[in-house]
């Protein structure tokens, strides 16, 4: 998938589903522990630095998984590139529990999972599994409409 800058930058802008300043080190040796503003919008992890407008980097979330490391950090690894491993500390427990589940959401494919599943839950059960999960009108908009942004 390709992308340009300027809509990266565009899309960084928009709304986020979370928001906050949290440690973070990339996946090069010897990179250490840095205060970013971290941002997620629809399934992309946008990094700021702290005094800055314009994000310094962007992390599609597909094909990766996401790991407490200990209670109040997490990892993004990236499934054909292990050894391209994303660390993010946060303040507290509860924010990391947070992180982790928000991020996880966000992945096109669970939405696609739940897309999929969708129907026959509703018949099931009377309930739209995406209310569930506290997803916007928007980004139903766009996974039942097939998009990816």
């Amino acid at each position: 998938m390709r992308f340009n800058e300027k809509e990266l930058v565009s899309l960084s802008r928009q709304p986020s589903e979370k928001a906050a300043e949290l440690g973070m080190r990339g996946p090069k040796k010897g990179d250490v522990l840095k205060k970013r503003l971290v941002k997620l919008v629809v399934n992309f992890l946008f990094y700021f630095r702290t005094d800055e407008e314009e994000p310094i980097g962007a992390l599609l979330l597909e094909q990766c998984r996401v790991e407490k490391e200990d209670s109040r950090s997490f990892s993004v690894v990236f499934l054909d590139e292990a050894e391209r491993k994303y660390l993010f500390e946060c303040d507290s427990e509860e924010q990391c529990a947070e992180w982790v589940d928000a991020i996880v959401k966000a992945s096109y494919e669970f939405m696609r999972k739940l897309i999929f599943y969708r129907t026959e839950i509703h018949r099931l059960t009377g309930k739209d599994p995406l209310e569930q999960y506290g997803i916007s009108d928007e980004t139903r908009f766009q996974v039942s409409n097939g998009l990816q942004v």
